[in-house]
């Protein structure tokens, strides 16, 4: 039972490092609590980064090898438009929903500004540029290979593998020893995801405990209005996800959510959908997807279909106009909302990321981006669910596009073991 020890020592880190939290908030002084977590911090930045290490080189093999398996162009095109059409229609719903729940219950109205985490607010907004076109398309366009690959731009990485997959298949047999030996890769680097994911407790410890050591408990019940609310929007979602998945995937549904629970847990703990990528590859397969439309689709997914970041930056934009009494009427809010829906691309894997579009969107349409210092101390949680509820999304709509394409092929084991790929 290897894959539920990790589990259950994931569970254990975040309670302990709830205690080390707060005894350290209880014990020392701000400033000592404030040195301690940036410390303790490190383990989180000892998983993520070697998280972040293997994810270009994933993208990279498995997009092609899945290019190249599906055979003709043809079937590119056909998934891809499947793909798509799924991933547009779920951001539209996650954008649509954070509008309708943050204009029924009005969270801002309900706070108070003085408390507000600036600091840390500052430091955002001066990582954030204003959203434009232009950046947009350099979002999306690489420059170069190398680096899209060495600062992990998920979309660049995309387009590059997709051109590279499409020029393979069209070599025909003239390329299989290139994508064979690329598919070999991918299975190394595979590999090298279940010895990562050895060290998520440690990133779970850290990053759980450095938030409660500088804010304490007390945290907790300041924000609970704004979560209460939040969780009420994830749990609708994950009612219309899940439903969306049952009415295609039938009974297998439930099956599907067992395989991606421990990705779940990881994505939850550590806030950073990334860090779950290839562990996801692996379970959506092992669940019956076939490789070659998981590797084309879920790398599509991270960067087009973040249903949970989406459903916060609609919620989280306008909580912030509430909060500092800036009216905006349904015109504007709608404009908003697509807005979102292009910058919301490509902030896959980093956490807080949605934090980055949520000021840009602010400083857009004329809301003080300082108020972004009111949501941060609670993100962390927020950040928790909209991660795991991507993760959802992201399976469910790998799943119902294998399902489309007649290429979902159950296996029902209930060993958790590493079988193999050949």
């Amino acid at each position: 039972m290897k894959g539920n020890r990790l589990t259950v020592f994931i569970i254990v880190a975040m309670v302990i490092g709830v205690l080390v939290g707060y005894f350290v908030n209880r014990t020392s002084s701000p400033e000592s609590a404030q040195k301690f977590a940036s410390n303790i911090k490190l383990f989180t930045t000892i998983f993520l980064r070697l998280v972040q290490m293997i994810i270009a080189p994933l993208v990279f093999t498995t997009l092609v090898v899945g290019i190249a398996k599906l055979g003709d162009l043809k079937s590119v095109g056909r998934v891809g438009g499947k793909a798509m059409l799924w991933f547009i229609s779920a951001s539209l719903v996650s954008l649509l929903l954070g509008l309708v729940l943050v204009n029924f219950f009005h969270p801002g109205t309900a706070i108070d500004l003085s408390n507000a985490d600036t600091a840390g607010a500052k430091e955002l907004v001066t990582k954030t540029q204003e959203f434009s076109l232009q950046k947009f398309v350099e979002h999306v366009f690489p420059k170069s290979f190398i680096e899209a690959m060495a600062t992990n731009e998920i979309l660049q990485l995309v387009v590059f593998s997709i051109f590279f997959g499409v020029a393979a298949t069209a070599l025909g047999d003239f390329a299989k020893p290139v994508i064979h030996a690329l598919d070999i890769a991918s299975h190394i680097i595979l590999k090298i995801v279940g010895y990562v994911m050895n060290f998520a407790p440690l990133g779970v410890f850290g990053a759980i405990a450095a938030v409660i050591a500088v804010k304490g408990l007390q945290i907790f019940n300041f924000y609970a209005l704004y979560f209460f609310y939040f969780l009420i929007g994830i749990a609708l979602l994950w009612l219309i996800l899940l439903g969306v998945g049952y009415i295609v995937l039938k009974n297998h549904l439930r099956h599907l959510l067992k395989r991606i629970s421990q990705p779940l847990l990881i994505a939850f703990s550590t806030t950073s959908s990334e860090a779950v990528f290839p562990k996801l590859t692996e379970e959506l397969e092992r669940f019956g997807c076939k490789d070659k439309i998981v590797s084309f689709v879920l790398p599509l997914g991270y960067s087009f279909n973040l249903d949970g970041s989406m459903m916060y930056m609609t919620f989280a934009s306008i909580t912030i106009a509430q909060a500092y009494g800036v009216h905006l009427d349904i015109g504007t809010q709608i404009t908003m909302l697509l807005v979102l829906m292009l910058t919301s691309k490509g902030v896959a894997g980093v956490p807080r990321a949605s934090l980055v579009v949520i000021i840009a969107t602010c400083a857009m349409f004329k809301i003080p981006p300082e108020g972004i210092a009111l949501i941060l101390p609670i993100d962390h949680f927020c950040d928790m669910f909209r991660t795991a509820t991507n993760v959802v999304g992201n399976s469910i709509a790998t799943s119902v596009v294998s399902k489309w394409e007649g290429a979902l092929t159950i296996k029902h084991h209930h060993s958790h073991e590493t079988h193999n790929h050949h």
